[in-house]
């Protein structure tokens, strides 16, 4: 009898050992981007526009032929650094992902010819980058925040064949329902007085004045951008590292409402035409309508909506677990074929 315990604890201790071993290589394989010189996933992507060539900053997250994803960040011309926490979640997953900062953003050059800011040319870029990393239908998924919201569903409307996913956060696909939004609802929530002082200054249009973003910050941003008590150092350095001249011209001075180029930007009445497995998430004190984003959900072909209770617009920091457990949720069950 002790002669088979003693038999049975050598088996259980090899088979431990060749699991760690197994473990070992798996991990090896994740994080081996067969680089002659490793760069810990960071790669510029020559990108060519009507202009001329310029390289886009992008850095590579695992190695999962089945699942690539890339992040779309917000602004435009914000950075990718506020979407630093997907690499926990996503690296617990094994799935490969790409941080990217779109061009005329901090980390990527920064061309100084304003005919570059366009929707369409942005789709460009995002199509060279699919290429340039090697996705296509069987293993792309775009997950685009705020903005990037914006680029993911335009660059769906022209590319879903490349698509195997489509994740929306935070955007509603009309501007001029998200201005109506923040007229009627959301400047109603502001305090009369403070409401007064924003309205006076924008009326004027003085929005260097730093009273505004003084008035904005406390008032809009903390209640409708992030709610967090104190801002993760990723969403600081995103605001700080902000090409606020992009920004302006296409977004306007602040989030609170749109104007720009962007103002009059509306493909709600397209929607129906994405067949690709689509999820909108919207959150509850975001600067974005729920119900607006969970009808989008349903005008798409095979959509689904993620609520978020406790979130604003960067839900992805300040209703995490909802916000995170439900995009990975989403992207398992369209790589599985259950959506």
């Amino acid at each position: 009898m002790r002669l088979l315990s003693f038999i049975l604890a050598i088996c259980l201790l090899v088979s431990c050992r060749q699991k760690d071993k197994s473990t070992a290589v798996s991990v090896a394989d994740y994080f081996s981007y067969g680089d002659s010189l490793e760069s810990a996933g960071v790669r510029l992507i020559p990108i060519k526009t009507p202009v001329g060539e310029f390289k886009v900053w992008t850095k590579r997250f695992g190695n999962n032929p089945k699942i690539k994803i890339l992040l779309l960040h917000g602004g435009p011309a914000m950075t990718h650094e506020y979407m630093e926490c997907f690499e926990t979640f996503f690296q617990r997953q094994g799935f490969e992902f790409y941080e990217y900062d779109q061009l005329g953003s901090y980390y990527s050059d920064q061309p100084k010819d304003t005919s570059l800011w366009t929707t369409e040319r942005f789709v460009e870029e995002v199509e060279q980058v699919r290429q340039a990393i090697g996705a296509d239908s069987t293993n792309f998924y775009v997950l685009g925040n705020s903005w990037g919201g914006i680029l993911a569903m335009e660059y769906a409307l022209k590319y879903q064949k490349h698509l195997k996913g489509l994740l929306v956060a935070n955007m509603m696909a009309s501007a001029p329902e998200y201005g109506k939004y923040a007229d009627d609802v959301l400047a109603k929530q502001m305090k009369p007085e403070v409401l007064a002082e924003v309205r006076a200054i924008e009326a004027k249009k003085d929005f260097t004045n730093p009273h505004y973003m003084e008035l904005l910050i406390p008032n809009f941003y903390h209640e409708h951008l992030c709610r967090l008590a104190e801002w993760p150092d990723g969403f600081n350095r995103s605001m700080k590292h902000a090409n606020n001249d992009i920004y302006v011209l296409m977004q306007g001075p602040s989030e609170f409402g749109i104007s720009g180029r962007l103002a009059r930007w509306d493909i709600k009445n397209r929607l129906n035409e994405l067949t690709v497995p689509t999820l909108m998430i919207g959150a509850k004190h975001d600067t974005m309508d729920p119900k607006a984003m969970e009808e989008q959900s349903k005008l798409v072909k095979k959509g689904r909506y993620l609520y978020c209770p406790n979130g604003s617009h960067l839900a992805m920091w300040d209703d995490q677990q909802v916000f995170m457990n439900g995009v990975v949720k989403f992207i398992h069950d369209v790589d599985s074929g259950n959506l």
